[in-house]
């Protein structure tokens, strides 16, 4: 069971890496360029937050955009030559899958995104992927039952003994959609960091710090 951030806040993932819980990061290259940051900068600074605790590497995903497999391939190099802990996040697209069986087979690691059905995973998980990420949120937007989908791709991974490839539940918008995910079968959940943030707070556990604080102040009077 291991939990990514979904974010490129490179502030917000030193923060959060410090708990000892947080096993990856999957980024966004829109979200980066609409914050006037270059990618790859940001990348290689997400990526040197991992490497500080050297048995814990972390999984990076940076995602290459391009129309053709070719491309996708070259922007994956530039990608990858930052560290060891680089996963190329490639779309489930033909191009994408083309891109994806070629990265796999030089060993680098590969995600393959917006998933939104089996027989997606399956090209996927043939295709080499190290991770398939269907999205949640979005399948319930379009009135797909996302915790199903998992359910279903876990058991028919475990009928064909399909071990190399992870789950990676996305667009997580819930903490539901995280406990889910997780009975579903999920590998890994990758979350918003105001999510991961919402998993340690509990009113009951607020409650009770309060009473701890104040039978302390009673017994210190």
């Amino acid at each position: 069971m291991k939990i990514f951030l979904d974010t490129s806040d490179v502030g917000v993932i030193k923060h959060h890496y410090q708990t000892g819980l947080v096993d990856g990061v999957t980024t966004n290259p829109t979200l980066m360029m609409q914050a006037g940051r270059n990618p790859v900068d940001v990348i290689s600074e997400i990526s040197s937050v991992f490497s500080g605790r050297g048995y814990h590497i972390g999984s990076i995903s940076a995602e290459v955009v391009a129309d053709s497999a070719e491309e996708m391939v070259l922007q994956a190099e530039q990608y990858h030559s930052i560290g060891e802990n680089i996963t190329i996040k490639v779309p489930c697209t033909y191009e994408g899958l083309k891109a994806c069986r070629e990265l796999s087979e030089r060993d680098i690691k590969v995600n393959v995104t917006l998933i939104f059905s089996l027989n997606q995973s399956i090209l996927a998980a043939k295709a080499g992927a190290t991770y398939i990420s269907p999205f949640i949120g979005r399948c319930e937007d379009n009135d797909i039952d996302g915790i199903d989908l998992i359910s279903s791709i876990k058991r028919v991974f475990k009928l064909n003994s399909i071990t190399t490839t992870n789950i990676l539940a996305a667009s997580i918008r819930s903490i539901d959609h995280v406990n889910d995910s997780y009975k579903a079968g999920a590998d890994i959940v990758t979350l918003p960091p105001k999510i991961f943030e919402e998993m340690y707070k509990h009113v009951l556990t607020d409650q009770g710090l309060a009473q701890f604080d104040k039978d302390w102040k009673e017994l210190n009077k």
